[in-house]
């Protein structure tokens, strides 16, 4: 048996841009990606806390430092700069190793500044 399971996430990264113009995708600062374990071209699901869209698209490498979280193409069109998000990524794992594996979880500040990286969720917590 094979399980899809959350393999990381970034949670609650501000959005910083919208381009409705672009082919489509999300662009990820690379710091960010690094510490979340997420690849260029990997298949992600966005979550907005601000307006409860969910999407899936593939992520592009931003500039390193900048903190950059880019809704592109369509996807622009279901956020806002400054909405909340969380971005998932996910891995296919064998039952065993689905039992056995420790998730990253990336918290950011509100400029999108690694603050913790965790291998679970923070239950009841702000972070």
């Amino acid at each position: 048996m094979f399980r899809t399971m959350m393999k990381s996430k970034i949670h609650r990264a501000t959005v910083t841009e919208a381009n409705l113009k672009y082919v489509g995708s999300i662009t990820i600062d690379e710091d960010l990606l690094e510490a979340a374990d997420i690849l260029p071209n990997e298949k992600v699901q966005v979550v907005n806390n601000n307006n409860g869209a969910r999407l899936e698209t593939y992520v592009i490498p931003g500039a390193r430092g900048e903190r950059t979280i880019c809704l592109n193409g369509a996807a622009a069109r279901l956020v806002q700069v400054g909405d909340e998000v969380i971005i998932i990524s996910y891995g296919i794992f064998t039952d065993e190793a689905a039992k056995n594996y420790q998730p990253k979880v990336v918290f950011v500040d509100e400029k999108n500044d690694p603050v913790k990286i965790a291998h679970e969720e923070i239950h009841g917590s702000e972070t």
